[in-house]
């Protein structure tokens, strides 16, 4: 007898089929048709109802506690940027987009663009995750590079413009010039402006995926489905915000900015929850364009998260000069991303 195993396409459920033949029989490569229709096992919209309501106000608190408490350091001076508890708490923000975008975005982003429910094989015949993944982090490399470059000529022009105007009064008044010694040091300016484009590109990253996962979240009308993702999630925002506050504080925005920036990313999962609730009838998750849209977002976001958290947030604080003259910081700070990186891998098991 001759055995052969064939596995079934099935997003929910992996069935392994062993049939055993004699040497003559013929068979053929395909024994089973990929159903690609969305299964939900235990439909019940009202309590599905009452869970995605949950997780709305759940995430939006979440997200803004996340998100507060490095924003926390321009009031409370133990967390202000210039202390080792901020960088243990980057670093550890650090771990967790890391972690988002090689362990929970990029493998979503393989399945989808991946999935036997794409009728098109050059999806199969070429690697358009990695693709998509490595030209997005070149793509914010190139943004990084030029707005701050922009940026840094706008500043110092301003600066010119400034100093121009201070010279003029101080000869007009006194009949001599005379500089202002609290003109900002053109390198803190640099590194100021820098940290602003840093913040605002690494949100543009985070806000892509966690619409996609608020969208399919909303979508859902199953109650088993949607409970752990509730609280999965929570966590989720809670440690991604800490990361972008951490960003936000860095970069100095005046007060209404960092009120903005941070209300953005705290009500953006919630609106895609109330998208996906909205769109729920006509949603599928399993077809072609849903497919494909969803897995070419997920490849750009994770390319973003990626490059920000290895060149924007590891490379620039561990090779700095308060993290190198201080060994015990430095060792405290690998411990806060390896905890930061295990503790987001860990919730890839329920989201």
């Amino acid at each position: 007898l001759r055995f052969y195993l064939f596995k079934s396409h099935d997003e929910k459920h992996q069935n392994y089929h062993i049939l055993h033949l004699p040497p003559s029989s013929s068979l053929p490569l395909v024994v089973s048709e990929c159903t690609c229709e969305d299964e939900e096992e235990d439909r019940d919209k009202d309590k599905a109802l009452r869970y995605k309501i949950g997780a709305i106000v759940s995430i939006l608190v979440a997200s803004a506690i996340g998100v507060l408490i490095p924003v926390l350091g321009k009031f409370v001076p133990a967390l202000s940027p210039e202390k080792g508890i901020f960088f243990l708490i980057k670093a550890f923000a650090a771990g967790v987009i890391l972690a988002t975008g090689f362990i929970h975005v990029l493998p979503e982003a393989f399945e989808r663009l991946t999935s036997p429910c794409l009728s098109n094989h050059v999806w199969e015949d070429f690697p358009f995750t990695g693709f998509v993944a490595m030209f997005t982090a070149i793509g914010t490399l190139m943004v990084d590079a030029f707005a701050t470059a922009y940026f840094k000529k706008l500043y110092m022009e301003k600066g010119k413009m400034e100093a121009k105007g201070d010279e003029e009064e101080h000869v007009g008044h006194e009949g001599h010039v005379h500089l202002h010694a609290h003109t900002t040091h053109p390198h803190s300016q640099q590194l100021l402006v820098r940290q602003k484009v840093i913040s605002q590109v690494l949100e543009m990253g985070i806000i892509v995926h966690s619409v996609i996962i608020g969208i399919s979240l909303g979508a859902s009308e199953s109650p088993k489905t949607i409970k752990p993702l509730l609280a999965a999630l929570t966590f989720h925002q809670l440690f991604e915000g800490m990361g972008l506050g951490s960003s936000i504080t860095q970069a100095q925005f005046d007060n209404k900015t960092t009120a903005i920036m941070g209300l953005f990313f705290a009500l953006t999962t919630p609106a895609g929850i109330a998208i996906g609730m909205g769109i729920s009838n006509v949603y599928e998750e399993n077809s072609e364009t849903a497919l494909i849209v969803e897995g070419i977002f997920d490849s750009a976001s994770a390319g973003i998260l990626i490059y920000m958290a290895l060149v924007d947030f590891l490379a620039a604080d561990f090779m700095s000069d308060k993290m190198l003259k201080n060994i015990r910081l430095l060792l405290a700070a690998n411990i806060s991303l390896l905890l930061g990186a295990a503790l987001m891998s860990l919730l890839a098991k329920w989201a």
